[in-house]
């Protein structure tokens, strides 16, 4: 954005120099027409350097804030994908206890009605169905 408008400015620079010229015709010293040239390409070539010195810092400028702000994004995005990650990892523990548990409850059931245990039909779960 500062590089576009500092191309506005020289161009509007360029643009308005003959202008402010013409309006300085009435000074009691007068110059030649070469001498007028050569100090206006003189003026409009500082005037340039200056605008272009001030656009390409105020582009290091943003290109750095640019460069930290990405840095940092990163970085929140990291610490949020551990975060993540380790919910994710405490959740498929907590499952697979719950599973494992409920796993070992069923053999035992199976386990026990095989060998004819009675706590094992003493529940019958599905004969009232």
């Amino acid at each position: 954005m500062n590089a576009k408008l500092a191309g506005i400015l020289v161009a509007a620079l360029f643009v308005a120099m003959p202008f402010v010229n013409a309006q300085d015709t009435s000074s009691t010293e007068k110059k030649s027409t070469g001498t007028e040239m050569k100090d206006a390409a003189k003026k409009t070539g500082q005037e340039t350097k200056k605008v272009a010195t001030t656009a390409a810092k105020d582009t290091e400028k943003g290109a750095k804030v640019a460069a930290k702000d990405t840095e940092k994004g990163a970085k929140v995005a990291a610490a949020d994908t551990k975060k993540g990650a380790e919910v994710a990892t405490k959740d498929t523990e907590k499952g697979a206890e719950k599973t494992g548990g409920a796993m070992k409850t069923g053999v035992k059931k199976v386990g026990g009605a095989m060998k004819g245990d009675d706590k094992s039909a003493a529940k019958p779960d599905d004969s009232k169905k």
